[in-house]
């Protein structure tokens, strides 16, 4: 398959990345508060959604299902995966294409590595994972992803069987989508996602997983072109806890 050199932008957006390189440096000013603005207000709705599941893991838990205070104590070890919809969106000051959606496939393995902290509501443990990736991106062509991440994870223990969460995570990613898109010109890129999510233990030992994520792309100008892909990304999956 034919691949233009790096440097050459493509998908017809020549006169977009003129215009925002001619750019005078008020307008500049202005575009980057807005985009700022527009990453505080995302991050703002991902955390009202995750603070209105809290009140209805409370409501259903019970003495008599498993407890993830219980089953969470430090040292154990969770492995498992989950699977994604990665659907990429623009922020206001970007007028690059974003049609571009994939599936992102993520198993996982880590371990509680804090003792429970008391914050009463909020009381809860630290986990680290390792999570691999595999994606397929779709739009005018077919684009692969491959890399591995490091998340961290804030768990909340006061729900019984319920455990919402919220995770942060970091990784490096090597992508064929570059260079035939405008926003990317290196193959060797790094990640960054945050989003929250639940577990639910169906039994001491298996748990299933859901959540969300804002998952951003960029190669952090190594390449001649670092729009980079900022995306959400809904997850669902299944975790087996291995020792506690």
């Amino acid at each position: 398959m034919f691949l233009p050199p790096d440097g050459a932008v493509v998908e017809g957006d020549q006169r977009i990345l003129a215009k925002q390189l001619s750019l005078e440096p008020a307008e500049l000013l202005r575009m980057i508060r807005c985009t700022v603005s527009s990453s505080v207000a995302l991050l703002w709705i991902l955390l009202a959604g995750w603070v209105g599941v809290i009140p209805l893991c409370w409501a259903q838990s019970d003495a008599t299902s498993p407890d993830a205070r219980a089953i969470l104590k430090r040292g154990t070890v969770e492995a498992g995966g989950v699977v994604g919809y990665w659907e990429e969106f623009l922020f206001p000051t970007e007028a690059h294409s974003s049609t571009r959606r994939g599936i992102l496939v993520m198993p996982r393995v880590g371990m509680v590595v804090t003792d429970e902290v008391e914050a009463g509501v909020l009381s809860g443990n630290l986990a680290v994972q390792l999570e691999p990736v595999y994606g397929r991106f779709k739009n005018t062509f077919t684009g692969h992803a491959a890399g591995a991440a490091m998340v961290v994870k804030y768990q909340l223990l006061s729900f019984g069987r319920w455990m919402p969460f919220w995770d942060v995570g970091v990784g490096v990613l090597w992508t064929d989508l570059a260079p035939r898109i405008a926003e990317d010109s290196s193959q060797v890129n790094f990640s960054l996602e945050t989003g929250p999510g639940t577990q639910y233990y169906l039994t001491a030992r298996t748990a299933l997983t859901l959540g969300v994520r804002y998952h951003h792309i960029s190669n952090a100008g190594i390449g001649t072109r670092n729009l980079g892909l900022d995306a959400v990304l809904p997850y669902g999956g299944i975790s087996w806890m291995l020792s506690n």
